[in-house]
């Protein structure tokens, strides 16, 4: 593999790292799979199956004129777990734009094949504001995105990137050459596919996938998160999914998987049901780790 040809004849990319239960990583916007990198590398050295890809015209993928709605994209992602022989015992975790793609699988594909969740710093339910969700984001505001990139993309995305790490006037989480690295792979995507997938995860209500999501589901999201705010998002999310678990991080900007990358791989793996290490264990002794343990989370399985 690393490429799947999906049922309309793209090609996506694909990453397929290690043994064991597969764990699907679905990238946000306008990023690739190359952004999971961190959480794919210890999930497979815990045992796990990691599998990235870069979602249809971004990164390393095709770029078709169409097919960037999410049941689309959504097919995109049975295709590509069928291609791996990945639809057993899966979990299936979506970061900004993908938790989108986690919601409508669940519904339109009936959660096949799917025993977990995650939905990180996730657009679910519904980033739009509108009479009955006075918490999302003014439609002229998400409108705003599509007119900065037409008018100066390359422009656009240098406040953007700052903004999603959460870059302030003297203080930095990531360091310049993150900015850098963010920019170079947003200039993989093509123009067309940028600004429809803008469009989808703008303006696409999941509030009606909810009930779909049936499995234990971990959501994570940073309450100083000014491009997917947590209101809107995250914590409707929980409240919409009965078995879920809602985690969040205090202070932390919407690029919390690398922002907070140490902290949310060790909380996707005890989601799993990883157990840890005895360098792990004794570093939770000295009090050196996060305090991801007092969130209390339950594996969705006894061991990874």
């Amino acid at each position: 593999m690393p490429y799947v040809k999906t049922r309309d004849g793209t090609d996506l990319y694909v990453k397929d790292w290690g043994e064991g239960r597969p764990v699907i990583l679905l990238h946000g916007w306008p990023l690739n799979a190359d952004s999971w990198d961190a959480q794919a590398l210890a999930l497979a050295e815990a045992g796990f199956r990691a599998i990235a890809y870069d979602r249809r015209g971004f990164g390393r993928s095709g770029q078709p004129w169409g097919g960037y709605d999410y049941d689309t994209l959504a097919d995109d992602l049975a295709d590509v777990m069928k291609a791996a022989g990945a639809e057993q015992d899966a979990t299936i975790v979506g970061f900004s734009m993908g938790g989108g793609e986690v919601a409508r699988y669940m519904s339109r594909h009936g959660g096949r094949g799917v025993i977990g969740a995650g939905l990180i710093a996730s657009v679910v339910p519904y980033l739009l504001q509108t009479d009955d969700h006075p918490e999302g984001v003014p439609a002229d505001q998400l409108q705003g995105i599509a007119d900065g990139i037409r008018r100066d993309r390359y422009g656009f995305f240098q406040p953007f990137f700052k903004q999603f790490f959460g870059v302030g006037f003297i203080s930095s989480p990531v360091s310049e050459e993150t900015l850098e690295w963010a920019a170079q792979v947003t200039g993989q995507a093509g123009l067309k596919p940028i600004l429809e997938c803008a469009k989808a995860f703008s303006f696409t209500d999941f509030r009606p996938d909810l009930p779909a999501i049936t499995v234990p589901t971990l959501v994570v999201h940073g309450t100083a998160d000014k491009t997917v705010p947590i209101d809107a998002t995250g914590r409707l999310a929980a409240k919409g999914i009965r078995q879920s678990q809602l985690v969040e991080y205090d202070g932390a900007p919407h690029g919390l998987t690398i922002t907070e990358s140490d902290r949310f791989t060790r909380d996707l793996l005890t989601f799993l049901g990883h157990r840890p290490s005895v360098e792990e264990t004794r570093a939770i002794e000295e009090g050196e780790r996060d305090a991801f343990f007092d969130a209390k989370l339950q594996p969705i399985l006894p061991g990874g």
